[in-house]
């Protein structure tokens, strides 16, 4: 581009998005003169899910502002816990994030997913047509203009991923109300009424059940409990500031 020359900075948080020199202090972009600021940092490898604030010589823009020659853009981070206005905090994982679905579905988070690779124009459009939080390690999928609101899982492993977003978005939790495999609500079940689920081996053991009002699933306190009870247990204990 050989239009105007602008000065850009990224808050270090930013610093995984950008290449190696813009990653400190000032660096100059040129433009096109007619791109918005949002094109320009998204080009320069920040999804704006991931963008805070943007300053322009120390004001607030939006990422609509079509930038001026010698102007100073700062881009901030996202402020933590983040508001998403506009509808119920919900999210919707993509094919990678199985476990970490799983988990804040445990932890009672309205999480939808789905186990096969749709694409990311469906999930785009998933995204938007039920107003949910796309999570995802694809830049390329938060950056496409359809999704309603995005954010960038920034770890690769399961017990860090759960934090960020509790840490992210602070939602409610409600321990144990909810489906891991299909999302849906659990209820209390009578133990003759789920029998037909259970084998000889669960039917003598355990007398406590909890079943899926959607796809039908039955829980009750097995072999796996105590490591579920352990992750539950450690998010409350850091976030249960937020539990419902």
């Amino acid at each position: 581009m050989n239009g105007p020359e602008i000065h850009i900075s990224f808050a270090p948080a930013l610093g995984l998005f950008v290449a190696a020199p813009r990653r400190s202090g000032r660096s100059a972009v040129a433009t096109d003169g007619a791109s918005t600021l949002g094109h320009v940092v998204e080009s320069l490898g920040v999804p704006l899910t991931e963008a805070g604030r943007l300053l322009v010589d120390g004001r607030p823009v939006t990422p609509a502002h079509i930038p001026a020659a010698g102007e100073h853009v700062e881009v901030l981070g996202i402020e933590r816990p983040q508001s998403v206005p506009g509808a119920p905090l919900r999210f919707l994982l993509d094919v990678h994030l199985g476990t970490l679905a799983r988990r804040l579905r445990l932890l009672g988070v309205d999480a939808a997913y789905e186990s096969e690779d749709i694409g990311d124009p469906a999930l785009a459009t998933w995204s938007a047509r039920e107003r949910r939080v796309m999570l995802s390690r694809d830049r390329g999928l938060l950056r496409r203009r359809e999704l309603w609101a995005g954010a960038y899982v920034y770890s690769d492993r399961p017990d860090d991923q759960l934090r960020d977003v509790l840490e992210r978005f602070a939602p409610p939790l409600a321990p144990w109300t909810r489906c891991t495999a299909c999302n849906g609500p659990l209820a209390d079940a009578d133990k003759d009424a789920v029998r037909g689920h259970l084998e000889q081996g669960t039917q003598r053991t355990y007398d406590v059940f909890a079943q899926c009002t959607e796809c039908g699933r039955v829980y009750w306190r097995g072999a796996h409990h105590a490591r579920l009870e352990a992750i539950v247990e450690d998010a409350l204990r850091e976030f249960g500031g937020a539990a419902a």
